[in-house]
């Protein structure tokens, strides 16, 4: 009696469960069924679970980002502008662009950035600083400053607005905006105060 008191008899169902469980998942594993190709889609009931999983994955760590006060200003466009055409177009497209070999060919698909993203300012840098995992975008955070980070935010809250001209017109001198925006921004704008590089490696993550 002390015995089936101290393991009860529903104990010893839930140890059988999970075994039965981890063996089915280690034979499915094994058997290679599931199809990994990027031209074989999710399941649907998959598909949401993984859209819920991110969103609110990139939600609830982009909470504590305080974005910068002048993230409109204008220099911080132009100088993500430069960045978006060298950076995102091949994949996010721009105004007046055809799809792109590799915009075609990756899944998820990367969402076209000429329609508003449904996304806050936060939860857009965080994304792009930190990418997200097994979807092909990149952590920019790796390689580019927060302050580069917000001011392709700021270009990327714009660009649903834009013409395939006034896309052209905003580029057409990336290459040299690139190489000089960090001299170019406006005064006390280096990097915002409070920001994610205080505290945002601290809860690592992942998109």
């Amino acid at each position: 009696m002390a015995a089936r008191r101290i393991f009860p008899r529903w104990g010893l169902g839930l140890i059988v469960l999970v075994a039965v469980c981890a063996a089915g998942m280690s034979l499915f594993v094994q058997s290679g069924a599931y199809d990994v190709a990027a031209d074989a889609p999710h399941s649907g009931p998959l598909l949401h679970l993984l859209d819920a999983v991110r969103a609110r994955s990139v939600a609830v760590r982009a909470e504590d980002i305080v974005r910068p006060d002048d993230l409109g200003d204008p220099r911080r466009v132009a100088s993500g502008a430069g960045l978006y055409n060298e950076m995102c177009s091949g994949c996010h497209l721009a105004p007046g662009m055809e799809p792109t070999e590799i915009s075609q060919g990756l899944y998820p698909r990367a969402p076209e950035l000429t329609r508003p993203t449904g996304l806050t300012p936060e939860q857009e840098f965080w994304v792009i600083k930190h990418g997200i995992k097994m979807s092909g975008m990149a952590a920019w955070g790796v390689t580019h400053s927060d302050t580069l980070i917000w001011n392709l935010v700021a270009f990327i809250d714009k660009l649903p607005s834009l013409s395939a001209d006034d896309y052209r017109a905003a580029t057409k001198d990336s290459g040299e905006e690139h190489q000089h925006m960090m001299h170019d921004m406006p005064p006390g704008s280096s990097e915002p105060h409070g920001q994610e590089e205080n505290h945002g490696d601290h809860h690592e993550h992942q998109h």
